[in-house]
Formats: structure tokens, C-alpha cells, sequence
């Protein structure tokens, strides 16, 4: 596993990570669940196991809302794309020579 080691502090706590994020990512990451924390156990608060626990279930449940709405952004998506390409096969198909429209014998 390759990376570097480093400390994370959270809600007075420092916890020694192995990582290969870089420093803006780990910064990002930590405020995230400082934020969390504190939604969860309350600003000032004393971190204990089951405070972390509560977060990242908390953290794991935005995280599965945020893919069903992409799911389901993605189907929805597909599907506009889908009517779009039978408009243009359409509008491709009447511009064809002879398709729908009368030859010059049939005049």
C-alpha cells in the first residue's frame, strides 16, 4: 500500500493515517466530518467512539442518497437523450432522397 503518514486532527483527537490524498483533499475531508461530528454529537462536545460511529453513518447515508440521485439523474438522462436521437433519426430519415416524399416520376 503506497503513501505517505499522517496525522489528522479531529475534534481534539489526532488519529496517524497512511494515505496517498493530498493535503488540500485531507483538509477538505477533515472539515467534512468535523462537520458532522458536530451535527451529530453537538458543537463542543467530547468525541467517543459511537460519536464517530454516528457520523460516518451519517456520512454513508448522504453518500447513498447522493447516488440514488445520480442513478436516477443518469435514467432520466438517458432517456431524454434516447427521444432526442429518435427526433433527429427522424428529421434525418424525411431528408433522404425518396423517403417520404414523391419522386419525379410520380409527378
Amino acid at each position: 500500500m503506497g503513501g505517505r503518514q499522517v496525522q489528522l486532527r479531529i475534534s481534539g483527537q489526532t488519529y496517524r493515517v497512511v494515505t496517498s490524498a493530498s493535503d488540500d483533499e485531507l483538509h477538505r475531508l477533515t472539515l467534512m466530518v468535523e462537520e458532522k461530528l458536530t451535527q451529530v454529537a453537538g458543537p463542543g462536545r467530547m468525541v467517543n467512539p459511537q460519536a464517530l460511529l454516528l457520523a460516518a453513518l451519517a456520512l454513508a447515508h448522504d453518500l447513498e442518497e447522493e447516488r440514488a440521485r445520480h442513478t436516477d439523474q443518469m435514467a432520466r438522462t438517458r432517456i431524454a437523450f434516447g427521444r432526442m436521437l429518435e427526433r433527429v433519426d427522424a428529421a434525418l430519415g424525411a431528408l433522404e432522397p425518396g423517403a417520404d416524399t414523391p419522386d419525379e416520376d410520380d409527378r
